[in-house]
């Protein structure tokens, strides 16, 4: 009785495993990676200055266009001169650039 229990155990373990191998592959959100480096540009403060949850918040608004300039406060001239260069420059997932004010 116990080992029909831990065979069935077993097999719906492999099932379920395989299921969620199958949805991470089929149903992946691929990020944008310019996100990442836009963040990292930004001074890192959190301030929520520009509006934003935080310069993540920012980076996200910036790369998917929502926000048509740089709204950080404590952000050096020559940093937001690199996000706009690296945006205008860089091609997204869709082969779209991004172009932003200072």
């Amino acid at each position: 009785m116990v080992i029909v229990a831990v065979i069935m155990m077993l097999v719906l373990g492999a099932v379920l495993g395989l299921g969620l191998g199958v949805a991470d592959k089929y149903l992946k959100v691929e990020a944008d990676v310019r996100v990442e480096k836009v963040t990292s540009l930004l001074p890192g403060y959190n301030c929520g200055g520009c509006g934003f949850p935080g310069c993540s918040g920012m980076a996200e608004a910036l790369v998917s266009g929502d926000m048509d300039h740089i709204a950080c406060k404590p952000c050096k001239a020559d940093k937001r001169e690199e996000i706009i260069d690296y945006l205008k420059n860089t091609p997204g997932p869709d082969g779209s650039t991004i172009e932003v004010k200072g």
